[in-house]
């Protein structure tokens, strides 16, 4: 739904980039920053409860590890850095790899105003960033997670920019389960439940599927997708 405000209280445009998937926009309205892909809002820096969720559920639902190595997680979309600043936070967490391909999303965060986010993240010697496409990074890394904690476009119900779609296909989740280690966790945020998204995912072969929701004011729920590959 659009947004629209007084005359006298217009957003800030801070940064305005044309890439390869189309345009990025960094605005900042009152304390808040925006960020706006193809002239559709897709996040801001007003709450991020649902982004910790994304870690949190996938840290709960690999349960206690005494004595072993800690989890390494994958966090496929940078955004305004909420899931990447509550991962680097928590010392249980190994590595902290997060897959970006907006070049400017990047930057707004290495040397931008959304460094005040994410700096404390990124000089942890646990995070790296990657710049690619997710889907084109799993299926070409040699890399393995015990956690893939997913924010990418709007969930699985709608996207905004085109290819993204691909992620949420049965042919996506195989790529997910590629990298994932056995009894690994998938986590997906999603801007509304998908019911049918979870019968995707048990179709692809994930176990324990389940769904938890951020209970919002008013509207439909933010809701994190969680299940699990087989050992």
């Amino acid at each position: 739904m659009p947004v629209s405000y007084d005359s006298d209280d217009l957003p800030e445009v801070l940064d305005r980039r044309e890439g390869p998937y189309g345009e990025v926009v960094l605005r900042r309205h009152g304390e808040l920053l925006q960020i706006i892909a193809n002239g559709c809002f897709l996040m801001d820096t007003s709450d991020g409860r649902s982004e910790r969720l994304l870690v949190d559920a996938a840290l709960s639902a690999l349960g206690e590890r005494a004595g072993g190595p800690a989890p390494d997680v994958l966090i496929g979309g940078l955004g305004v850095g909420f899931s990447l600043a509550h991962a680097a936070a928590d010392p249980r967490w190994g590595r902290v790899t997060v897959v970006e391909r907006e070049r400017a999303v990047i930057d707004w965060h290495l040397d931008g105003p959304l460094s005040a986010l994410s700096g404390p993240a990124l000089a942890d010697p646990r995070t790296q960033i990657v710049e690619a496409d997710l889907l084109d990074h799993l299926n070409e890394t040699s890399d393995t997670f015990d956690a893939l904690c997913l924010d990418i476009d709007n969930g699985p119900g709608w996207t905004v920019t085109e290819g993204n779609d691909g992620l949420y296909t049965r042919a996506g989740l195989a790529s997910c389960a590629r990298v994932l280690k056995p009894g690994g966790v998938l986590a997906v945020w999603s801007a509304q439940p998908s019911p049918e998204f979870e019968g995707t995912l048990g179709n692809a072969g994930f176990q324990q599927v389940r769904t938890e929701e951020i209970t919002v004011a008013r509207g439909v729920p933010d809701v994190v997708h969680l299940a699990v590959r087989p050992g």
